[in-house]
C-alpha cells in the first residue's frame, strides 16, 4: 500500500526533481510540476496526457480518476495513494516525470 512517504521518495529519486509548496499541496517538479501531494497525504494529482489518463482510469478505477474541472480535461488525474502498490505508483510517477523533463505540454 502506497503512502505520502513512498510518493515523496519516488519523486525525489527522479533526476532533477525538486519539492516546493504549491497552494495547500506539495509540488514535485522538474521543468514544470508533474505531481502534487495533498496536505492529508492520501491523494496526489498527476499530469498525464488525456489519453494516458483515460487508460489509467480504466485500468485502475479505484486508484485513478480525472480531476473534476478544466484541469482534469488537460490530463490532471487524482490518485488515491492507499490503492497503489509500489510498481504502479512508480509507473505513474515516471510517466508524469518524463513529460515534465521533455517539456511536452499536451492538452
Amino acid at each position: 500500500m502506497a503512502d505520502a512517504d513512498m510518493l515523496r521518495n519516488l519523486a525525489l529519486s527522479l533526476e532533477g526533481t525538486s519539492e516546493a509548496p504549491h497552494f495547500d499541496r506539495v509540488a514535485f517538479k522538474v521543468r514544470r510540476i508533474y505531481v502534487t501531494l495533498a496536505a492529508d497525504g492520501l491523494t496526489a494529482n498527476f499530469k498525464f496526457t488525456p489519453d494516458e489518463q483515460q487508460i489509467k482510469c480504466e485500468m485502475l478505477p479505484n486508484a485513478f480518476s480525472p480531476v473534476q474541472n478544466a484541469w482534469g480535461r488537460q490530463g490532471w488525474t487524482t490518485a488515491v495513494l492507499p490503492e497503489f502498490e509500489e510498481p504502479d505508483l512508480r509507473d505513474a510517477m515516471e510517466t508524469a516525470w518524463r513529460h515534465a523533463v521533455s517539456g511536452i505540454r499536451r492538452a
